[in-house]
């Protein structure tokens, strides 16, 4: 690598780069010379920022036209909480993906178009797909999201029948905040050995998710939005409570009980380290627990939706083959 290519990749993750300070720095300059047009600067990227989140999807087109149904699996209060089903037809009982959102467990949304594209994508698949909503972690607590996870889990089970799923062929899989929710309930279930909370579920799929809370606020990750998230949600700091961020850990209650995992992470993420997989993947192998890893070398947070390269597509298709072999 020469000396040139090195500063640049040096720059593309610092911390300048990475959380888009220098956006700001344009916005103020902008606003010191006329405030209207740093204004208008302001409107414009608020514009490009909606219309990239809009457009966002996975690189792969489904021809199938596949609608959900919406029904409300939690009222608290006057909050109802949703979920989408998402079924290649409704001639037979399918195997079902549990999906969880990401967003830094305060953000995101079921219905987003990243998520959409991955229901589309999955099932068209002959796989039933069960997206859902959670409580967010500014006004509410991990354990308020971790009822949430539970209680929409629970509620598919218990209506499996009307919902033409198979209780009994559930895959639980997730995106970042999401993959850290799925990896947290199968690890402290399967430690645990309860039988009735993991009855059904095959296996687990995660996707850039950090299974250390811990691992965001080190040194190499510059992310601000993964350490204000992080924090918000834990309502604490890690050098202070420590004990909490490994309470809330996936890795924490990894076991030789855990189901099999499916893990999937970009080299170059800059929101959760890569790193925080690597050391999952060296402890399921400890244990002996069965499991994949899908790593883009180029991919950063995201790359499923951002990039429209052959290793992406590559890493879909491989995550629909897992998920099908485990529901056999």
């Amino acid at each position: 690598m020469s000396s040139m290519e090195k500063i640049k990749s040096k720059l593309k993750k610092s911390f300048f780069i990475v959380n888009k300070l220098y956006y700001l720095i344009i916005f103020i300059f902008l606003s010191i010379a006329d405030l209207s047009l740093g204004f208008y600067y302001f409107i414009l990227s608020v514009i490009i920022y909606l219309y990239k989140l809009l457009k966002s999807k996975i690189p792969i087109e489904v021809d199938r036209d596949i609608e959900p149904k919406t029904y409300v699996y939690k009222d608290i209060g006057e909050k109802s909480l949703k979920l989408d089903l998402w079924l290649p037809s409704n001639d037979m009982k399918y195997p079902v993906v549990f999906f969880c959102h990401g967003g830094g467990w305060i953000s995101g949304f079921r219905n987003q178009p990243n998520n959409v594209s991955w229901c589309k994508y999955l099932a068209s698949k002959n796989l039933a797909v069960v997206s859902i909503d959670y409580r967010y972690g500014y006004k509410n607590t991990m354990e308020d999201i971790l009822s949430d996870y539970s209680d929409a889990l629970e509620y598919i089970k218990k209506n499996h029948e009307a919902l033409s799923i198979d209780k009994d062929k559930i895959v639980l899989m997730g995106l970042s905040a999401g993959g850290h929710l799925s990896l947290l309930y199968s690890t402290y279930y399967t430690k645990t050995e309860n039988m009735e909370r993991m009855e059904g579920i095959k296996g687990v799929v995660a996707y850039y998710a950090p299974s250390d809370l811990r691992d965001i606020f080190k040194a190499d990750n510059k992310s601000i939005f993964s350490r204000f998230a992080t924090k918000k949600t834990l309502k604490a700091d890690p050098e202070e409570k420590e004990d909490i961020y490994r309470y809330y850990s996936p890795i924490t209650y990894l076991s030789k009980n855990m189901i099999p995992c499916l893990l999937v992470h970009g080299k170059e993420d800059q929101v959760v380290p890569f790193s925080s997989s690597v050391k999952f993947i060296q402890k399921l192998k400890e244990y002996n627990v069965k499991y994949d890893f899908l790593v883009h070398k180029k991919g950063e947070h995201s790359f499923d939706t951002r990039r429209n390269d052959i290793t992406t597509v590559n890493i879909l298709e491989k995550t629909a083959r897992f998920i099908r072999k485990l529901v056999e």
